[in-house]
């Protein structure tokens, strides 16, 4: 083990790997809860996509931690997982299946981009001010979502939204978990939002506002079947070639691609692994990230893809891929909690929405916002997403008024090719679709 991992190469050993692994686990433990919370709303079986985000998180993970030696663990994404049921099933009216069937798609994309070397030619193709317009706009759209789950906003005929009713105890419940979990954050506890979710599940209990448990069968049990969503991807494989599916499908493909790309980076460079500012194995944590997306689909659950929470980790000492092997084993133990997700509900999954939703928005500050030709795209992409309720949308309007403000501003000569090709494939999109 020391040998495979370089644990004395790399200045680390098994206990520190052990409680780094730990650190990053609980870090993120929170999607356990919020992706069921969220994908259900589709149609899906709670209960399995529960097991499904377990499953999809350990077996990612794992390929991450042995086969590229990374300390960066995976579960299904927050901002693909909103927009799998906001955007693609609620919004389309596309079937939970096929979507499922999108996911596997853009997983096995991912991985032929990987395996031919193309990655490079992508990433290269796509400005950076729209790559940090992209993950801001989708912070903000899940801030937006929480804020509704937690019905601090509401609809309103006259104004389109307005303050819901600080009166209600639900609505105070969420307010105290937002509360106590960015007054943890502020503290550097580095697993905040889960704990934030379980002391505002518990004051939910103690207040009746949540059904507390009555025995340890509500506690621990069995494995949840995964046979509600087991396949469902490959089964409907088939219904996924048309235009509406194209964009769904670059959609998962783009954000999943830049999003991994960037959390690599930034978990190898808080732990000094970077070569020459570059990142070592690269190959091989893309390839791990794709084939965890190919296998969460698979088991029935929506993109999986790397996390930042790593970096919490990193922070503690972890540096080898024994870190991630750690992570995975805790996220299999975690299958045998299910029956938790009676008491974590809206309210308690709520604050949890609108502070990863903080924590990306915070990209916008990498923007240059003085040149106007830049600005104006990275600044539809974000503020379209939240509005229209759709990450595609955002994603498509800033990508067709990209081309255009640099060629009016004389800098048509710094649009990569692919730029154009999505600039029409966006237009189309608005043409027959809309």
């Amino acid at each position: 083990m020391n040998k495979y991992f370089q644990l004395d190469k790399l200045g680390t050993n098994i206990r520190r790997e052990f409680v780094a692994g730990l650190t990053t686990f609980l870090a993120m433990a929170y999607i356990l809860f919020v992706n069921p919370s969220m994908l259900s709303e589709t149609g899906m079986d709670a209960d399995a996509v529960f097991a499904a985000t377990a499953i999809a998180a350990a077996i990612g993970t794992l390929v991450m931690g042995l086969v590229a030696k990374y300390p960066v663990a995976l579960a299904p994404g927050m901002g693909l997982n909103a927009f799998f049921t906001y955007t693609v099933v609620i919004g389309f009216g596309i079937p939970w299946e096929t979507a499922l069937a999108g996911v596997l798609a853009s997983g096995l994309i991912f991985i032929i981009l990987t395996l031919s070397g193309i990655r490079e030619k992508v990433i290269n193709a796509i400005p950076s001010s729209l790559k940090l317009a992209v993950g801001s706009g989708i912070g903000l759209f899940i801030a937006f979502i929480g804020l509704q789950n937690a019905n601090l906003v509401q609809a309103d005929p006259s104004t389109l939204l307005a303050l819901g009713d600080l009166t209600s105890p639900t609505v105070m419940l969420a307010i105290f978990g937002l509360v106590v979990s960015v007054i943890l954050l502020a503290y550097g506890v580095k697993a905040g939002i889960f704990y934030g979710m379980i002391i505002t599940a518990i004051a939910g209990m103690l207040f009746g506002l949540i059904q507390p448990p009555t025995g340890i069968n509500d506690i621990v049990s069995g494995v949840p079947s995964l046979a509600p969503t087991f396949g469902q991807a490959i089964l409907h494989f088939g219904e996924i070639f048309t235009l509406e599916m194209l964009v769904v499908i670059l959609t998962f493909l783009f954000v999943d691609f830049f999003d991994t790309a960037g959390t690599l980076v930034a978990v190898a460079s808080k732990a000094g692994i970077m070569k020459d500012n570059k990142l070592p194995r690269a190959g091989k944590a893309l390839f791990s990230d794709a084939s965890a997306t190919v296998v969460g689909a698979v088991v029935g659950t929506s993109t999986t893809t790397a996390y930042v929470e790593s970096t919490t980790g990193v922070s503690v000492g972890g540096r080898s891929g024994l870190t991630s092997v750690f992570t995975a084993l805790f996220f299999l133990l975690a299958l045998f909690f299910s029956p938790l997700l009676g008491v974590v509900t809206s309210e308690v999954t709520a604050p949890a929405l609108i502070i990863v939703g903080v924590l990306m928005v915070s990209a916008l500050k990498d923007i240059p916002w003085d040149e106007f030709e830049i600005a104006v795209p990275a600044f539809f992409t974000v503020l379209m997403m939240p509005l229209t309720y759709s990450i595609a949308t955002g994603i498509a309007i800033g990508f067709i008024f990209y081309p255009i403000t640099m060629l009016v501003k004389g800098r048509g000569k710094e649009i990569h090719p692919i730029m154009y090709g999505l600039f029409v494939i966006f237009i189309l999109y608005f043409i027959f679709l809309n």
